[in-house]
């Protein structure tokens, strides 16, 4: 059985291997919103094992509203201890540095609380609209940086649906598509214009993500202020646009009010030493 730190390396060396290339690739991008992607990240006897242990559509959580459809899990300790150490693998200082450097970022930091982050599957007719990710952590003391997504669903293919898609000139222009292919680890900055998305599923089969964000102690682009999750509509979508513009406002104010919110189950990884906190 492999161990985390054995996946340490492999990342490690995968990224070493393309680290010039990868800055090239997110340099040519940092102007609007900054990515890369890497390909046959981990060899693919683990990668084919990921989704082999993946749970279930009823083992995760389902998200389901006018913003979103799709199903996702923090709780790691109820699924195959694989996945918790390829997501952990990720939070290794080593390859947080790494990634740090290739994205020109001084400091980074994981999280390892997998807020927002851990596992995300979406069957046939689940969608993502486009969005901005909430700009900070939890307690709003950090400032979300970096989105990881880690594809491992064997056979993808663009056609399926399910892929990222990046809005560099904003929702209401035309996205950049980045294939969810098996085997990819896709790397985007987090800030107030990195709008992205995710195309409707339209194939009965599952598109399973490993997913981490990384935090910094300042904003990615000086005149980022905290928002909440901000959903669009696609460009065609003005009523969705008219409803998901109250919902935002909405929820913004509630948490001018509540700092923290007001949700009691937030999307975190509850380990044993923190369930008396909830």
């Amino acid at each position: 059985m492999i161990d985390r730190m054995q996946i340490v390396e492999l990342i490690l060396k995968r990224l070493e291997s393309e680290r010039h290339s990868l800055k090239i690739m997110y340099n040519q991008t940092k102007n609007n919103i900054g990515y890369f992607y890497v390909d046959d990240l981990l060899p693919e006897t683990i990668a084919f094992e990921c989704f082999k242990v993946f749970p279930k559509p009823g083992e995760m959580r389902c998200l389901k509203s006018i913003r979103e459809y799709k199903y996702v899990s923090a709780q790691m300790d109820k699924h195959n201890d694989l996945l918790e150490k390829v997501i952990y693998a990720f939070q290794d200082k080593r390859v947080v540095e790494l990634i740090g450097e290739v994205c020109d970022l001084e400091s980074v930091y994981p999280d390892d609380s997998l807020y927002a982050g851990g596992l995300s599957l979406m069957n046939k007719d689940n969608f993502l609209h486009p969005h901005l990710d909430n700009s900070h952590d939890a307690d709003r003391n950090c400032w979300r940086s970096l989105n990881l997504l880690y594809y491992v669903t064997p056979y993808w293919e663009e056609s399926y649906g399910g892929n990222l898609e990046l809005w560099p000139e904003g929702p209401s222009k035309s996205p950049t598509v980045i294939e969810s292919k098996f085997n990819r680890l896709v790397i985007m900055a987090t800030h107030d214009l990195s709008w992205h998305s995710v195309n409707k599923v339209v194939v009965d089969k599952p598109r399973c993500c490993i997913s981490n964000y990384y935090f910094s102690d300042n904003p990615l682009r000086e005149n980022d202020k905290f928002h909440v999750t901000k959903f669009r509509g696609r460009p065609e979508d003005t009523f969705t646009n008219i409803i998901l513009d109250v919902d935002a406002n909405i929820r913004m104010l509630i948490r001018k009010i509540f700092k923290k919110g007001i949700r009691k189950n937030p999307h975190i990884y509850k380990k044993e030493t923190d369930l008396d906190k909830y």
